[in-house]
């Protein structure tokens, strides 16, 4: 009984080094796919794309990983396989030395489709381990798990500004060493589950049993939820596919500085993220997602009507309050359907990516039909969805 008793206590502990490992491979993990958008305005030039093309590029690079996502997830709930994350890593490098090299429009698909492969390894895997890792702390660790990838999402825009636009597309082949560096580092973390993590594991699928909620309480939250990740991620895509176009057309701004206010807003969408987390480990889950997604629908109200400045910071205010969501989807998924930790990740990070590929397919036709600040005043009013979480249920019972 005192040996039970001990193992449950070692299962419910916060294992804080794993959690920020696993953070920072999504901080490389994300940092070289982020060079996909922030590289559209080069590759545009280059290849002479238009917004369409532009638009089917994200179709497919967050479409392969939307797909695989939440299968990769399934698989791994019930056959663990944490040195998969290291494979993924070696796919995205892959895509990157492709994408440098890439002279025509289908040779970037394929490359941007080897990329997003890799993506919907990393995701659900990786998730599932800093759950694992957490404890009683899921949402600290799902904040800490998303802030680093937001982080490397905000550097990418930089690493453009200063490395990809300076030197041209050649030079995206040199973060294929940042690839290399997150197989090593993915390897180290497929050791502690293989040590630590799968006894972890086996406690928490006997508890997740004795807590899951009843089916139908699963399925109306779930329904609600992708409504919900509906109205964020096309808002979102928005910004990650075409601010820098947006604020280039408008205010006449160079693609060096246009990257840079894409930076600004990327950090904010960081810091939210951090925040998201934590905030619902205290004062619930469904709360975070309501006034996250709601709240900001007067700036995205007033956004298309307003000069430069106010344009950055408003946008960075937006970016801050709806990502604090994202943690507290996943952890609230996770809570309505415990027993499949990886597969709920999976499909959640599947749909923010599918929702995005397929929104910003679409406004980019938009885009092409009516000029990209119409998609801008458009796209204002997506976050009145948010109303749709006063019917979320409460997971927790």
């Amino acid at each position: 009984m005192v040996e039970q008793s001990q193992t449950a206590k070692a299962a419910e502990s916060t294992v804080t080094s794993v959690i920020f490992a696993i953070a920072l491979g999504h901080f490389l993990n994300d940092l070289m796919q982020s060079l996909i958008p922030a590289g559209y305005p080069l590759l545009k030039e280059n290849l002479a794309l238009s917004y369409t093309q532009i638009g089917l590029i994200t179709l497919v690079f967050q479409g392969t990983a939307s797909i695989l996502q939440p299968l990769v997830g399934r698989y791994t709930d019930k056959r663990p396989m944490p040195y998969a994350l290291s494979a993924g890593m070696a796919s995205t490098g892959v895509g990157l030395v492709m994408l440098a090299h890439a002279t025509s429009f289908g040779l970037v698909l394929v490359s941007v489709a080897l990329i997003g492969l890799g993506s919907s390894i990393f995701h659900p895997e990786a998730s599932r381990i800093a759950r694992l890792a957490a404890g009683m702390r899921p949402g600290f660790a799902q904040s800490v798990f998303q802030v680093g990838g937001n982080a490397g999402s905000a550097l990418g825009p930089l690493a453009a500004a200063f490395i990809v636009l300076e030197r041209g597309q050649v030079s995206i082949e040199w973060f294929a060493v940042v690839a290399l560096a997150g197989m090593v580092l993915l390897f180290f973390i497929g050791r502690w589950y293989q040590a630590a993590g799968a006894a972890r594991a086996a406690h928490r699928k006997a508890r997740a049993l004795a807590a899951a909620p009843p089916p139908e309480v699963a399925r109306r939250g779930m329904s609600l939820l992708i409504l919900l990740i509906f109205s964020k991620f096309v808002y979102s895509v928005s910004f990650s596919s075409y601010y820098t176009f947006y604020l280039i057309e408008r205010f006449s701004l160079s693609k060096s500085e246009a990257n840079l206010c894409l930076f600004i807003f990327l950090a904010a969408v960081a810091a939210g993220t951090m925040i998201g987390g934590p905030i619902g480990d205290r004062i619930g889950r469904r709360r975070v997602i309501l006034w996250s997604i709601l709240g900001i629908l007067p700036l995205s109200l007033v956004l298309p009507f307003l000069p430069l400045l106010p344009t950055v910071i408003v946008a960075g205010v937006a970016g801050m309050v709806l990502a604090s969501a994202f943690p507290a989807m996943v952890v609230y998924a996770q809570d309505l359907m415990p027993q499949n930790t990886g597969m709920v990740a999976g499909l959640l990070f599947g749909l923010a990516f599918g929702i995005a590929a397929i929104g910003a397919a679409i406004l980019g036709v938009l885009a092409d039909h009516f000029g990209i600040v119409a998609v801008y005043r458009i796209c204002a009013f997506l976050p009145m969805l948010g109303l749709v979480a006063f019917l979320l249920p409460d997971a927790r019972h």
